[in-house]
């Protein structure tokens, strides 16, 4: 069977968004200037620059006011890295200045791959970074290759997203004919990201878009990388470290990817980390009033099993005429379990699934699809696929596939009916060029990596893998629930992050942040 298991890497803002949105409150924001910015211009940074990509270092940014006090650009980067004169792409870059003078450009990736760096520091700096980092540093947010405002990837219209999304098989799950239905699908979407994505999809892997963040170093004038990257994008920092580590300056990488693992080690994991984060919901949910549920944590999860044994016989009707289904609803669940505030919409979503109601289970899976008011916001679904079919190989492995689905029925029995799905990338019109391999960035200097324990989707083990992998890694741990630590409330842990950035004071490897 070609399947794989869901991978579910995301962006760091999760639904900690959605929630807000729910009660009606919105991230502090940059006010909207009084008047013009002040206008900043750096001489790039060039040193080092072969001549046939001195055209792309040396490029002159033009920035433009674009609400809330911030500034946007776009740099020219070369379509090809190994090829730079064969064509060129366009990455969005946003820009909020540091009110104090200036330690140099911030980059910033809130995760995915495929989420968007311009929307996060464009309407959510202050969930982003902190204070001490907004006043000391200029921030910048940038749509990685292929993904929102930069040259993307593009695959289906709206229409044909719903059906790829949210349709439900019309064979049984499990079944020969369930599995061709999803391969047909899968071959489906890969074709039409092949006809409408402009001859990019080769291209679209986190090497060249470790390559665009030196580019963009470069043209922000700064001799060194400073970068705060989230989830995948703590993948995208130590690729950046392993090619550049001369040009390391502070690299922070929150909520780690083990990057030596395949992707069905990937799955495997992030199941058990959904299924524990599932059960530390539960046990809250069981002392909360109004939980839908009740008994042992044993019980209740038996029965949100149930529920979903039922939705997936049985769909529920939503009011735009969609069918919630087990998978939906799945989606749903792993997107609340993303920040701990979210608990309380989940326990809506569920409440509501068991009185045959699905529009807050709806509401959090369009959430993490990008999807509102039957439109897609971003075309985060398509980047992360082509991302993930570039960087990891496939593996043809029988053997290896059904221990991975034995793993995850015995530690993740509630999720694991519905973590298996078609591979996309069995129908990729390109081979993976990435390899799964330890990233040591020799001789880079430290480089913080901050796990939390209870982390779902990047769970704490690859924290302490990639901070032992690192030639100069140092490991934070945060003491907690939810995906990353940093600018989550725990001041030991910021701590330590803002006085790396602003003090080049190491933390103590190991420190632990209850």
């Amino acid at each position: 069977m070609k399947t794989r298991m869901r991978r579910v890497i995301a962006a760091v803002a999760g639904v900690a968004v959605a929630s807000l949105t729910l009660s009606g409150c919105l991230y502090a924001m940059i006010p909207e200037s009084g008047g013009p910015l002040p206008e900043r211009t750096t001489e790039p940074d060039t040193s080092g620059v072969s001549p046939e990509l001195l055209p792309f270092y040396s490029q002159t940014l033009e920035w433009q006011p674009c609400g809330a006090g911030m500034e946007c650009t776009d740099v020219a980067a070369p379509l090809d890295w190994e090829n730079p004169t064969v064509g060129e792409i366009s990455l969005s870059v946003v820009r909020s200045q540091a009110t104090n003078t200036p330690l140099g450009s911030l980059l910033t990736n809130p995760g995915g791959p495929g989420a968007s760096g311009v929307e996060l520091i464009r309407d959510s700096l202050s969930f982003a970074v902190g204070t001490a980092l907004i006043e000391n540093y200029d921030v910048i947010g940038f749509d990685p290759r292929g993904v929102g405002e930069s040259t993307a990837v593009t695959c289906f219209d709206a229409a044909a997203m719903d059906e790829f999304l949210y349709s439900l098989p019309s064979a049984p799950r499990g079944t020969p004919e369930w599995e061709a239905e999803g391969e047909a699908q899968a071959a489906e979407f890969a074709a039409a990201c092949e006809a409408n994505s402009g001859g990019i999809l080769p291209y679209i892997t986190t090497v060249n878009s470790a390559r665009d963040m030196d580019l963009l170093r470069g043209v922000l004038g700064d001799k060194k990388l400073h970068y705060l990257g989230y989830s995948y994008g703590t993948f995208l920092g130590a690729t950046y470290a392993e090619l550049y580590p001369d040009r390391v300056g502070h690299l922070v990488l929150d909520g780690a990817i083990d990057p030596s693992i395949p992707g069905r080690d990937v799955g495997t994991t992030q199941a058990l980390g959904f299924e524990s984060a599932l059960r530390a919901y539960m046990q809250d949910c069981l002392d909360t009033r109004g939980c839908p549920f009740n008994g042992t944590v044993d019980e209740a999860m038996a029965d949100l099993g149930a529920l979903l044994a039922s939705v997936d016989a049985v769909p529920l009707k939503n009011g735009d005429g969609r069918m919630l289904g087990a998978d939906s609803l799945m989606t749903g669940i792993i997107a609340a379990l993303y920040a701990q505030d979210s608990w309380p919409y989940l326990t809506d979503a569920l409440a509501g699934a068991l009185q045959g109601d699905p529009s807050t289970a709806f509401f959090l899976a369009d959430f993490y699809n990008g999807r509102e008011g039957g439109r897609y916001l971003d075309n985060s679904t398509e980047a992360f696929t082509a991302y993930n079919c570039m960087d990891y190989p496939l593996e043809v492995d029988e053997a290896a596939d059904e221990a991975a689905r034995a793993k995850v029925r015995e530690g993740a029995p509630t999720i694991a009916p519905y973590w298996d799905g078609v591979d996309v990338c069995a129908s990729w019109p390109y081979p993976a060029t990435g390899t799964r391999s330890a990233l040591t960035a020799e001789g880079s200097g430290p480089i913080l990596v901050i796990g939390t324990t209870n982390d779902p989707a990047t769970p704490y083990e690859w924290s302490v893998a990639m901070a032992e992998q690192l030639d100069g890694g140092v490991l934070i741990t945060r003491v907690g629930e939810g995906h990353t630590g940093y600018n989550k409330g725990n001041m030991c842990v910021d701590d330590a992050v803002e006085a790396f950035f602003l003090d080049d004071v190491v933390p103590e490897n190991g420190l632990r942040c209850e």
